[in-house]
């Protein structure tokens, strides 16, 4: 328990300092809100009333409480100018900043961090945790750090006050201290179990708030019973959110009147029966002590409350932060500003020795894998749906690191050199392809871009064999992709989307190529156009296809056929033929599965 309560104020201690670094203003201002706000309740509630009370049993004159009356109204009122002053601008403009700056901090980490992390549903989770409110949840730390560190000055000063006017008035005082510290303690952490729990429940009824309304879905869902089955995950996760929430609600209840009782009930009725007790039966306290002592009772209350509250919320925002600490203190496996030496843009050779791979330490699905690749030339990865050639390109583009063996670029490890340099080398196309809400021309580019780009944007399309669809589209190269952001947004067919990602890759000066399944969505004769098209536009690139159709890479310089966890059979196309083992049974089913569709449509027709 003391090594939590350690870790929490730490972390608090880290939000502190980390929005102090991001705006040092805010911390200072809120600071001084709370200060202002503690010393306006004690002198209002406490030196106020008492100095009152006591000036009129004392006779001071008429005169006197003008002037001290007028005094603390003026007080009272640049404070409270202030407050709103500070609600209605300097808040806003602060907390604008904050969510701005945490913002870049949180993507440019979420950009840092290695692709595994994605991949993984713990670091995901404990990702969304992080991600979720986490503006308002510093700013909230930092608000109740200085909530506990000026509410136990002002409750210190009230004890003080309360002892000097009555001893045992003092001893009511337990009672809130024990509503909060210990009441309110455990419903914090109710509240922050709770929420853990639904976190699962909730990311699934967020997927399909998403899929409702995602234009990608929508065809489906109207054409099969997709719905039904959305809507029995969202009925899921509905119930586990009901069942998390019945799970704590006898418990929370519980110690909500246990907080309550405490905190107001007994000290606020009990002070009543003391003090009444005093001043009608025993006569030894006059109604002028009583209406100070009950005043000033009420405002070391209200005064308790908004410290022990203090409390309890830095010890639940602690929890909070240490999602938020934890992520970005992460430390990446492959950080993508990982440090090293610039590679040459002259491919010379690509070449795995011996590489094995797993999956967080299961089972190898790479084994002892060891093929070779010369710079300029084309080369072909085939195999079986599962037999790890997507794994390869990701060991390939360091997106995993091998777990024996190494991975070499013109006879040096990969490793020795500066990540985002290396993987400029290469230009990817990938099958499970994502288009962005931006321009057809940023989505070729994957950049910011001028007009000065058209000419590469155009002759990127046209090797793509999509340049006629988009020129028809009302803005041409500029046409938005997707209804996101823009009602008039373009929605392409699978096909033409993949070719859109395709001529990524023409677009690029990469000096490697890599297409993974760049053909799947496509019919034979546009499959083959594509295909001609990359190969008499390579120039000097050294070019990766990963395809499942064979008769699209019997024109590579060399085949890899990757089965039984490593590189079986290579050679030419004809050499395999010639070899007649797995590679050239695969591509003679192929040929009869077209020859098979062939007639059959021409028996249609």
């Amino acid at each position: 328990m003391k090594k939590e309560k350690n870790h929490v104020i730490k972390n608090n201690l880290y939000a502190v300092k980390m929005l102090f670094k991001i705006c040092p203003a805010l911390v200072i201002n809120k600071g001084f809100v709370k200060m202002a706000d503690y010393v306006e309740w004690l002198f209002y509630s406490g030196f106020y009333m008492r100095f009152i009370v006591y000036g009129l049993e004392n006779g001071k004159s008429y005169d006197f409480f003008v002037i001290y009356l007028s005094v603390a109204a003026l007080v009272y009122m640049i404070i409270e100018l202030y407050f709103l002053y500070n609600q209605g601008y300097i808040d806003p403009v602060f907390t604008n900043k904050v969510n701005d700056e945490l913002g870049k901090l949180l993507f440019s980490k979420a950009q840092n961090v290695e692709l595994r992390c994605f991949e993984d549903t713990e670091f995901y989770n404990r990702y969304t945790l992080a991600m979720d409110k986490a503006d308002t949840r510093l700013i909230e730390t930092v608000d109740t750090f200085w909530g506990v560190i000026f509410g136990f000055i002002a409750a210190i000063a009230s004890f003080v006050f309360l002892f000097q006017i009555d001893k045992f008035a003092v001893l009511f005082v337990i009672f809130p201290i024990i509503g909060n510290f210990v009441f309110n303690r455990k419903l914090g952490m109710i509240d922050y179990e709770r929420n853990k729990e639904m976190a699962v429940h909730n990311r699934k009824n967020a997927y399909v708030n998403r899929v409702m309304y995602m234009t990608e879905y929508a065809k489906e869902i109207r054409l099969t019973d997709v719905f039904k089955l959305m809507k029995k995950r969202f009925s899921e996760s509905m119930e586990g959110i009901s069942a998390v929430a019945k799970k704590y609600k006898g418990r929370g209840a519980i110690n909500h009147i246990l907080r309550c009782s405490f905190t107001f009930s007994f000290i606020f009725e009990g002070m009543l029966i003391y003090g009444s007790y005093r001043t009608l039966v025993s006569k030894t306290m006059i109604a002028s002590e009583l209406a100070v002592i009950t005043s000033m009772m009420v405002a070391s209350t209200w005064i308790l409350i908004e410290f022990t509250d203090s409390c309890m919320k830095s010890y639940q925002n602690g929890l909070y932060i240490d999602n938020l600490r934890n992520f970005l203190e992460y430390e990446e496996v492959i950080p993508e500003d990982y440090a090293g030496d610039k590679p040459s843009e002259m491919i010379e050779s690509i070449e795995f020795k011996n590489v094995c791979f797993s999956y967080d330490g299961k089972e190898n699905i790479i084994e002892n894998l060891s093929l070779k690749m010369e710079g300029s030339k084309t080369y072909a990865l085939v195999g079986y749906n599962g037999a790890g050639k997507s794994t390869l390109i990701k060991l390939l583009l360091r997106f995993y690191d091998p777990s024996s063996g190494e991975i070499l670029l013109n006879g040096r490890n990969i490793k020795e050199y500066e990540l985002k340099e290396y993987r400029k080398l290469f230009a990817c196309a990938f099958q499970d392809h994502m288009l962005f809400s931006a321009s057809i021309r940023e989505n070729i580019l994957m950049r910011e871009s001028t007009k000065e780009d058209d000419e590469t944007v155009i002759k990127a399309l046209k090797n793509a064999g999509v340049y006629d669809k988009v020129s028809e589209l009302p803005d041409g190269i500029d046409t938005i992709m997707t209804k996101e952001f823009d009602e008039n947004g373009a929605i392409l067919s699978g096909g033409e989307s993949q070719k859109i990602v395709v001529a990524r890759a023409f677009a690029s000066n990469a000096s490697v190529n890599v297409f993974d399944e760049p053909s799947s969505a496509l019919d034979p004769i546009a499959e083959y156009e594509l295909f001609d098209n990359i190969i008499r536009n390579k120039e000097k690139k050294t070019m990766l296809f990963i395809s499942h159709r064979l008769s699209s890479v019997k024109d590579a310089d060399r085949v890899f056929l990757l089965s039984d966890k490593g590189i079986t059979e290579t050679g030419t196309h004809e050499e395999l033929m010639r070899l007649n083992g797995k590679y050239a049974n695969m591509y003679r089913k192929q040929a009869e599965n077209y020859l098979a569709i062939s007639m059959g449509k021409e028996e249609a027709v």
